[in-house]
């Protein structure tokens, strides 16, 4: 398309690239995704554990759980009509303390309340008829939990935006945004684009791109990596579907669990630890730039005055195997290190508030012309054509004009 778009869509994850597929589907809007890397999904879209929430986690009434469940349904009835591989296989949330149950009680509360439909308390020896080698002593037969591999359904939401006439340009990275009377000038590795309104799906860079607009975030990401290992293939039969724990309420992390992974296989993890790079899936990956956001982040040492002894654990299963094995076998006591082999890692863009809290759900801005996503955590893939569908109509309604129409 030459002359100006209607909407600049930044960042070609799997949200950046649903709202695209929204804005496409029912208006006349020109749009055009402007993604930095030279290939579409290639940041927490792909390095996830391609698992479909069911919504069991969130606190009714959160943005969290409206997007997971409405999301969750939305994906699955995308991935039948697109052709996009996926099973729904269930999960089991497992309690092995006493301290536990209360937890499980609150989560079998929360998943009612959000409308999950099967939903199974089990006591002890009935783990075993989901799960044959975990062990508790009682869990959650959660049913509406699937796997899926998400850089696919985001390849395909790709492909429909093209189909439906909008633009998709990689090896785009934003380097500056300049108002201009009736349009905003945006300035990227491959050239300058005019759009007339902009929304920030930037993910792991998304607080830095609403700054370069002249919007203030409010908030700072600071990057988490996760890392997985994989049960090696002859003890793939310990792990029919998924199995977790149940997850420390203070924290928006899940906690280390069994994930059979929809092409097969079966990844075991992820831990999460502070990475000094935003895009750092390695130890040793390092930026200078990113280590400094995060040190001289007031929020970011309140942080760690807050969570810093959690932290300290998370690190030290990092560096030591026969730690994550033993977390691991609260859930499979079973399994032993030889079981497991290092798999892959991914970098989840975490929103810290200034008073150092980890921000737990979605978080939008609207500005001028603009709508930033500015913490758009786990479900956010599973939740991406709810939240897509939610900042379409956002735009439809701040933006106006006749090409929404």
């Amino acid at each position: 398309m030459n002359g100006t778009y209607d909407v600049a869509v930044i960042g070609g994850g799997i949200v950046g690239l649903a709202t695209a597929m929204a804005l496409t589907a029912d208006s006349r809007a020109g749009v055009v995704v402007l993604e930095a890397e030279d290939r579409l999904a290639a940041h927490q879209t792909s390095h996830n554990s391609g698992v479909i929430h069911s919504g069991l986690y969130y606190k009714p009434g959160s943005l969290k759980a409206s997007n997971c469940v409405a999301g969750r349904r939305a994906m699955v009835r995308f991935c039948d009509e697109q052709g996009v591989p996926y099973q729904q296989c269930g999960k089991i949330v497992v309690a092995t303390r006493p301290d536990e149950v209360p937890i499980l009680d609150e989560l079998e509360r929360r998943g009612t309340a959000n409308g999950l439909v099967g939903l199974r308390r089990l006591r002890a020896e009935e783990i075993t008829d989901f799960e044959p080698h975990a062990r508790g002593i009682a869990a959650l037969h959660v049913p509406e939990t699937g796997i899926i591999g998400f850089r696919a359904a985001a390849m395909r939401m790709g492909e429909l935006v093209r189909e439906r006439g909008g633009e998709i340009r990689t090896d785009a990275r934003l380097l500056g945004v300049r108002r201009e009377s009736s349009a905003l000038t945006l300035e990227t590795t491959a050239g300058t684009v005019s759009s007339r309104n902009l929304i920030n799906c930037g993910g792991l860079q998304c607080d830095r791109i609403a700054r370069m607009c002249g919007v203030d975030p409010g908030v700072r990401i600071i990057p988490f990596r996760g890392e997985y290992y994989e049960l090696v293939p002859e003890r793939h039969h310990l792990v029919k579907s998924l199995i977790y724990p149940v997850p420390d309420p203070r924290f928006p992390f899940l906690g280390v669990h069994f994930t059979r992974m929809i092409h097969g296989g079966v990844e075991a993890g992820p831990n999460a630890v502070l990475a000094l790079r935003r895009e750092g899936y390695r130890r040793t990956s390092f930026s200078l730039r990113d280590a400094w956001s995060a040190a001289s982040y007031g929020g970011f040492w309140r942080m760690v005055g807050r969570y810093g002894r959690s932290g300290i654990g998370e690190f030290y299963r990092s560096l030591s195997k026969a730690a994550f094995v033993r977390a691991l076998q609260r859930l499979l006591p079973e399994l032993e290190g030889s079981d497991i082999q290092p798999g892959g890692s991914g970098v989840r863009a975490q929103a810290v508030s200034p008073d150092g809290r980890l921000v737990d759900d979605f978080r939008i801005v609207e500005a001028e012309r603009m709508i930033h996503v500015l913490n758009a955590p786990s479900p956010a893939a599973t939740s991406s054509i709810s939240i897509g569908g939610t900042i379409a109509a956002m735009a439809r309604e701040r933006f106006g004009g006749g090409a929404f129409h």
